[in-house]
């Protein structure tokens, strides 16, 4: 399991322009979300028909976010995974699902991940893998 986050965070770290030593920041639109790899509302690659049911949607309510992906959860095809990283790559929040579960939905404190990581942007990244359509980005300010 400290294989996937560290792979996560590496990888999220990437997407999100960090550089050897220093962080650049960029948009979840940005270029430097390597293609067929990441996938964004902006940049769906192959998987353009999918982004309705892939793209995590997000809802923020003061110091609570909410992800939600709407798709089917069936054992064949399902949302595997939520999480919520900063803009440096800090692996703020994560939720892993089964295919038996109603729905792919995640509720994190901001509150709570504040005290144990810092991070000095409001952009936030959320994730939704699906386990046949890949990774998928969502940036919000929060």
């Amino acid at each position: 399991m400290s294989n996937r986050r560290a792979f996560l965070k590496s990888s999220l770290a990437v997407t999100a322009g960090m550089a050897v030593g220093q962080i650049s920041p960029v948009s979840a639109d940005s270029a430097s979300f390597p293609g067929g790899i990441v996938y964004t509302a902006q940049k769906p690659g192959k998987w353009s028909k999918k982004v309705g049911g892939h793209l995590p949607n997000v809802n923020v309510e003061g110091n609570k976010v909410t992800v939600t992906t709407t798709h089917g959860m069936t054992d064949e095809h399902y949302i595997v995974r939520h999480t919520l990283v900063s803009g440096n790559g800090d692996v703020l929040g994560e939720k892993t699902f089964a295919p038996s579960d109603a729905e792919a939905k995640s509720v994190f404190g901001l509150s709570d991940t504040q005290s144990k990581y810092a991070w000095d942007t409001t952009t936030l990244y959320a994730t939704s893998f699906c386990n046949k359509h890949d990774l998928w980005v969502a940036e919000f300010e929060a």
